[in-house]
C-alpha cells in the first residue's frame, strides 16, 4: 500500500501557494470606473493608495499608460486636474477628458497619435507610436 503522505504534502503546498498569490491580487474593485468615448475605453484615477496600486497592477494590460507629476521640493506630486487630448495621425481627436488622479490608462488601437496634457495654462505635447499588443508608459511632468 503507497503512503498518501506525499499526495497531502502537495495539496497542502499548492493551497499555500494559492493562498499567498491571492493576497497579492488587487481587487477589481479599487479600480475607478471604465469610461468609453467612441473607440476608445479609458480610466482615470489613482486617488489614494488602494486605488493607485490598483491601476498600476492592470497598467500593462492597457496600450497607453499616462502619469502626471509636479517635480517640487522636497519631493515630487503626483497631479489630477490634467486636461487630457489624444489625436491620431490623421489629427482625428480619439480622447478628450479631464484625468481625475494621476494616472490614465488608455485602450486605443495600434497607430501614431499626438498626446497634449494641460495643467494650469501650460501645455505639454508627446508623439507616440502604439503597437498592436504593445504598451507605451508616457510621464508628464511640470516643474513647481
Amino acid at each position: 500500500m503507497k503512503s498518501k503522505t506525499p499526495m497531502i504534502a502537495a495539496a497542502i503546498a499548492a493551497s499555500s501557494l494559492a493562498l499567498s498569490l491571492n493576497a497579492f491580487a488587487i481587487p477589481a474593485s479599487h479600480l475607478p470606473p471604465m469610461h468609453r468615448q467612441g473607440e476608445v475605453s479609458y480610466l482615470s484615477g489613482g486617488v489614494g493608495l488602494s486605488q493607485s496600486d490598483a491601476i498600476k497592477h492592470v497598467a500593462k494590460a492597457y496600450p497607453l499608460e499616462l502619469e502626471f507629476v509636479l517635480k517640487a521640493k522636497p519631493k515630487a506630486e503626483y497631479l489630477a486636474n490634467v486636461k487630457v487630448q489624444i489625436k491620431n495621425a490623421h489629427d482625428k481627436t480619439m480622447l478628450k477628458t479631464t484625468a481625475t488622479g494621476p494616472f490614465l490608462l488608455a485602450k486605443l488601437p495600434a497607430g501614431k497619435y499626438t498626446i497634449s496634457a494641460k495643467r494650469e495654462g501650460m501645455v505639454k505635447h508627446v508623439q507616440v507610436e502604439i503597437a498592436a499588443n504593445g504598451h507605451r508608459r508616457v510621464v508628464f511632468e511640470w516643474t513647481s
